[in-house]
This record gives structure tokens, sequence and C-alpha cells, in this order.
């Protein structure tokens, strides 16, 4: 039995990326001199508007060296409260970063900027002093939600009065991009540092770049360095990141008109709860009624071969990619009928 994921962490390379990997030049990166890695982190730094970018292992790194970049031991982090770097980095930002964690409530994971004030006090000696503000775009947990070019330059706008710097965990950046007709840049330009992953929805393998201007590209790649996260003939993978970034627009559109379709199917099972209009890239989120359990359930469609992800006893994620079509769709929809 074939498994099918509807998880974006999952994806395969596609043919065109396994053929640039097995052709691609490669050097020492720990040098600077693996042409491909150059070459995408160019690449990288262009779509964002950005002098500089480097290559990390995983958004997890890329965010935690942000954070040692940007931070000091004993300050305090503003972090959307079910945001990636609060829930699902293993405590980094306080474990490796020594920071304080400041959680702020969003909108479906979204930050305004007056939420983001009210959670500012006065500077007092007593307490951590707030110095990086973090936007999740698009928000994992509050279901592939997008944070626009006006809400950003509204944070841009307080951290500039509050003198806080802004780092943006744009994992699924490109998502959002293609969700608001934007360009990448557009997203990101009132951020002091930015990171996005090729792999999940882009579909490359492995790796994530960390952007910002030259002076802190510097003082990340040095962060790099101290987490282990330095590669050498790393252009194999750096390969697969150039072709992810060839039509993503339309291969990310396609995601999200799945994605809402399903929705819709979804919404018309018993025992599940599902709101179409939420879906504004490629997650759904799905509420099971009736006393069953999230977990269990999705284990139950992982035995006849389709993987989805629980993040609760009550909620389970389906998330679109490169790899589901049509008819792994209805698959799901089918044993999901069955089980429910």
């Amino acid at each position: 039995m074939t498994l099918v994921s509807f998880l974006d962490t999952a994806t395969e390379p596609t043919e065109a990326m396994r053929e640039a990997m097995h052709d691609a030049r490669v050097g020492d990166d720990g040098y600077g001199r693996d042409p491909t890695v150059n070459e995408l982190e160019a690449r990288a730094a262009a779509l964002l508007g950005k002098e500089a970018a480097v290559l990390v292992p995983s958004g997890t790194m890329a965010n935690l060296a942000a954070l040692l970049a940007h931070t000091r031991r004993g300050d305090a982090v503003l972090l959307e409260e079910q945001s990636h770097i609060a829930c699902a980095e293993a405590g980094g930002v306080a474990a490796v970063a020594g920071c304080m964690p400041l959680l702020v409530r969003g909108r479906r994971g979204v930050l305004s900027a007056d939420a983001v004030e009210a959670r500012l006090l006065p500077p007092d000696e007593h307490r951590p002093q707030p110095a990086l503000l973090c936007v999740e775009n698009t928000h994992n947990r509050g279901g592939g939600s997008v944070t626009t070019p006006p809400a950003m330059a509204d944070l841009r706008a307080l951290c500039d009065r509050r003198g806080l710097l802004l780092h943006l965990d744009g994992a699924r950046l490109f998502n959002a991009a293609v969700a608001l007709d934007v360009t990448p840049a557009e997203l990101a330009a009132g951020a002091d540092s930015v990171a996005f992953c090729v792999s999940k929805g882009l579909g490359a393998p492995a790796g994530s770049l960390l952007a910002g201007s030259a002076e802190f590209v510097a003082r990340a790649r040095r962060m790099r360095k101290m987490l282990g996260g330095t590669m050498r003939q790393a252009g194999v993978l750096a390969a697969a990141g150039l072709v992810s970034l060839e039509g993503w627009r339309e291969r990310l559109a396609a995601d999200h008109r799945r994605a809402r379709a399903l929705a819709g199917r979804l919404a018309e099972l018993g025992g599940l709860r599902v709101e179409p209009a939420a879906v504004e890239t490629n997650i759904v989120l799905c509420e099971v009624a009736g006393g069953v359990d999230a977990r269990a359930l999705c284990g139950r469609l992982l035995e006849r071969g389709l993987a989805c992800s629980a993040s609760s006893r009550s909620r389970f994620r389906i998330v679109l990619h490169h790899q589901i079509g049509d008819a792994e769709a209805d698959r799901l929809v089918g044993a999901l009928e069955e089980l429910l």
C-alpha cells in the first residue's frame, strides 16, 4: 500500500530536482566555496529584497540563528502564542538563545500592532527588556493564515517606535505571496530578517534560507557554525532549492485551489467541522465532533495509508502540496466517510 502524506514536510524531490542534484557543482561551503550554494543564497536574497542570505539545514535553525544574531541573553522576544518558535522548536528561544518569550494572542495566529503593543510594558530593570518581535507568515497552527503587507507595515512602525527588531518566520512565505498576489519581497519589506523553507510546499528535500542585511547575515553565518549547521558540499541540496524557486507561483496556486475544494467536501461530512472560508492557502484545519479523538482518527487513517497530523485531541490538519492531486484527495475523503 502506497503511503499518501498530507504533510508538506514529507514532499519528495521532483525528477528535475534529482537531476539537478546529480549534476550539481559543489565545493566547501564552510569556506564559501560551493558555487551552487552561493547561487541559491544570491537568488534567495534577491527574491526577498535583502542584501544577503545564508543556507541552513532547517527552518528551526534559521529561526534560532536569527534569535541569536538579534538578541542578548536575558532579552525578551515577542511571539504569537501558537507560533512555531513558541510551540514546535524545542524551547530553543529560552534554552539556547537565553531569551524570555512574551506570548501574544493573534487572530488565527495573525498579530496586530495593537495586540503586540498591549503586551509591552514600560522599561523596568526588574523585567526582561523586549528586543525582538517574531511574525509567522503563513501561520501553521492558524491554518495557513496570512499576514498582509499593511499589517506588516503597522508592526514595523510599532517596532520603530518601541526600539524592537523584527524577524519574519516565513517558512511558507511563498504560499502567502500567492494568496495575496504579491511578491515575497513585499511581504518581507518591513523585516530586519526573514527565513523561508525550500522544502515544504516548494518541494525541495531540505534546507532553509535566512536573509537580511549583509551585516546581519555575517552574524547569522557565525551562529550557524555555532549550532553545527555549516555543511560542506551542500550544493547537492542547494541544487534542488534552485529548482524549487522556478514556477512556484503556479504550483502553489494549484495547491490552494485544491485545499479550498477539499475543505468544501469535508465540511459536508458528518463528524467534522471545517470552515472552507477560512482556507487561505494550502492548510485545512479539521475539528472532530462526537467524542472522536483526532489522534486516534489519524492513526486509523495511517493504517489506510493516509498520513495527517493531529495537533490536539480535537483537531487535525491536512496540508496540500505538489504530490497531492485529485485522486489522493478522493482517497482521503472516502476514508474519512468510512471512519466517521
